[in-house]
């Protein structure tokens, strides 16, 4: 099997990112932003998705947490983008819900080679540690862009954003893995009727 590896390198004025992704990993992580919620929620991500990630960010948090929420989701779509490749044999589509105490969330997946997000009902509360939780739905924009994805997520409901955030995270994982599951039945044929997928 081909290796599904990608190391991204971004750096600017504002931050300095380094990333390593492996799409059949077992879940091993090695996670420094300097933002503890992000930190926390990228092991999850990694470990919940059977993925193998080193993620190694610095930024100029004196300012906000924006940059460096920003720039690590760019560099996170740009590796699932260049660790599936021509995106042949894989399962292409899945959806996940996953209960986080009292609260669910439902994500679905596909890994169409276009890009689009949407996410419906809006997270409750106002931040998770030092990020506002409008900066996660924009973690998870960014990132559909770059990886060329769809991604729907719907917060059903819930009282607490850590929760809620969190179940988005294990449920994009676990769907994540799934889409990009590579199914023998293809034959490491193209998951389309075009038998293209724009990469």
């Amino acid at each position: 099997m081909t290796s599904r590896v990608a190391e991204i390198q971004r750096t600017t004025a504002e931050t300095s990112v380094e990333l390593r992704l492996d799409l059949d990993g077992s879940g091993e992580s090695r996670i420094s932003t300097g933002l503890g919620a992000l930190d926390h929620f990228l092991i999850l991500f990694a470990r919940h998705g059977q993925f193998d990630l080193l993620v190694d960010a610095h930024g100029d948090l004196e300012v906000d947490p924006h940059h460096t929420t920003e720039d690590v989701a760019i560099c996170l779509g740009q590796a699932i983008r260049q660790a599936l490749g021509e995106r042949r044999g894989i399962r292409r589509m899945a959806d996940v819900a996953v209960p986080m105490d009292e609260a669910l969330a439902h994500v679905a997946v596909d890994c169409s080679g276009r890009g689009y997000f949407v996410q419906r009902v809006p997270f409750c509360g106002m931040s998770v540690g030092q990020i506002e939780v409008d900066l996660f739905r924009h973690f998870f924009e960014t990132l559909a862009v770059e990886a060329r994805i769809n991604l729907h997520i719907v917060t059903l409901y819930g009282l607490n954003a850590h929760h809620q955030v969190e179940a988005v995270f294990k449920a994009f994982a676990r769907a994540l893995d799934a889409a990009t599951t590579l199914d023998p039945r293809l034959g490491g044929r193209i998951p389309s009727t075009k038998d293209h997928i724009e990469t």
